[in-house]
């Protein structure tokens, strides 16, 4: 389904990403771990085509499509979404009218309303997210948490088959990370789609168990293994968990 090979990539003269290998099969549940720095939202921002980040060699892949040689808004018509760590706000235009705006491009045909509005009043029930946000500016007067739950709750009426959570845990607070976490859990049950989460902290792990979990060191993954990895990880640190690159990247 995706799959990096041989990455290669730099900002400013300054390489973040070194013959990078990645592999996300139908249905899978990967998280990248980190140092802070390191590089690992660097591999989001490629992925949806920032072009401020310099590919110097190798391919990202999705559905055999090269990601590389398309633009940001043809990747996102290809069921791929980024939840980034800083949503930014967007003034004078509400979630209601955006989400409406994209499904009508995604669907070509009108938008039935009141499901429109049954689907969005559903899921920020289930994201403990005010309904009020959904005619609310995006994300404008929104707290940290918030605005990861509005990413979300874009997340559930667009239905993304390939979901990238960069550090969707930073900003919240305990509750507020099981209401996510069980959203996602929930997200990907319904759909079966593939999610790639970046985070530094073990944390959300406690509620969303991967397939796998990757340690990105010096821009490639130097080990992999399931979600027991990253307990060594919060237990001993990172050094103590970069000694040998998993072969299943190779």
């Amino acid at each position: 389904m995706f799959k990096v090979n041989n990455l290669t990539a730099k900002i400013e003269n300054k390489t973040l990403l070194e013959n990078f290998d990645l592999q996300i099969n139908d249905g899978e549940v990967h998280v990248i771990m980190g140092r802070n720095g390191i590089g690992k939202s660097t591999l989001c921002k490629l992925i949806m085509r920032d072009k401020n980040y310099e590919v110097k060699g190798g391919s990202i892949t999705y559905n055999n499509k090269n990601l590389l040689e398309l633009e940001t808004y043809e990747i996102a018509r290809e069921k791929i979404m980024l939840i980034s760590q800083n949503p930014i706000s967007i003034e004078g235009v509400t979630n209601a009218e955006v989400l409406r705006t994209a499904l009508r491009e995604i669907k070509n045909e009108n938008i039935n309303i009141f499901e429109f509005n049954k689907k969005m009043e559903e899921a920020c029930k289930a994201l403990d997210l005010d309904p009020k946000f959904i005619h609310k500016e995006v994300n404008v007067g929104a707290s940290g948490g918030e605005r990861k739950k509005i990413e979300l709750l874009h997340a559930a009426v667009l239905e993304p088959q390939f979901l990238i959570l960069d550090e969707i845990d930073s900003g919240l607070d305990v509750d507020a990370l099981k209401v996510v976490a069980n959203f996602i859990n929930d997200y990907h049950k319904k759909t079966d789609c593939s999610i790639l989460i970046i985070t530094h902290h073990p944390n959300i792990i406690e509620y969303i168990k991967p397939n796998y979990v990757h340690v990105l060191e010096n821009g490639k993954i130097v080990k992999s293994g399931d979600y027991h990895l990253a307990y060594e990880i919060e237990s001993s640190g990172f050094g103590a968990n970069i000694m040998v690159e998993d072969d299943r990247n190779e």
